[in-house]
């Protein structure tokens, strides 16, 4: 079991920075792979980033890439993403996710829901114009 508590969302400026933090509980986190969606009102649920077991290997949404970055410290069982240049319509529910045996999540570039199996309740960003 996985238990997954995000925080740091907020409001913020258009072009302001956030750090979202992930805090998992667990034993199986150091050896799990990890990813970040979200889902603004009204949309399906969509990729933002994801990070193997060890942090070597991250993957990205396009529309993220050179604004986003993912990255983990195992030792504190926590996963980040750090949120530069925000923009408005990167406004919605923020969520964590844990992969625990990533068989699948290296083929599908950890972009596919289904390769998770634990979610955390979401935090809430919202970009002001």
């Amino acid at each position: 079991q996985v238990q997954l508590v995000e925080s740091g969302g907020g409001l913020v400026q258009a072009g302001g920075s956030l750090r979202l933090s992930c805090a998992a509980s667990g034993r199986s986190f150091s050896t799990s792979a990890m990813g970040w969606f979200r889902q603004a009102p009204g949309k399906e649920r969509e990729f933002v980033a994801a990070i193997g077991y060890s942090g070597g290997i991250t993957y990205y949404a396009n529309s993220m890439k050179g604004r986003f970055t993912i990255s983990r410290d195992n030792a504190k069982n926590t996963v980040y993403l750090q949120m530069n240049s925000l923009k408005p319509e990167d406004t919605a529910v923020y969520y964590c996710a844990a992969d625990p045996t990533p068989v699948n999540w290296y083929g599908s570039r950890g972009r596919s829901i289904k390769d998770y199996d634990y979610w955390g309740q979401g935090t809430q960003v919202t970009v002001s114009s």
